[in-house]
């Protein structure tokens, strides 16, 4: 009968993966599959957060919005104009 053990480990120096199995004898046959989990992914707010300089620019753009302090493009209108 084929059984399963799951965890989470995080790869060591040189590549070492260590798993601790007690409910296997010593000397029990196994077989490993490594599955890799995929980076996770920032979004864009996050990563530019990590930036002093950018966090500065993006509490002030908040600001600016939360003040009514925009401006409007229509993009149709400098088409023709601009390009």
């Amino acid at each position: 009968m084929l059984t399963g053990i799951k965890q989470k480990a995080i790869v060591g120096k040189d590549g070492k993966i260590e798993l601790l199995a007690t409910e296997l004898a010593e000397g029990t046959i196994v077989e490993v599959i490594v599955l890799v989990e995929p980076p996770i992914e920032e979004d864009e707010t996050t990563y530019l957060l990590k930036s002093e300089v950018n966090k500065k620019h993006l509490l002030k753009a908040l600001e600016n919005v939360e003040k009514g302090n925009l401006i409007y493009v229509d993009l149709d209108e400098y088409e023709k104009n601009y390009l």
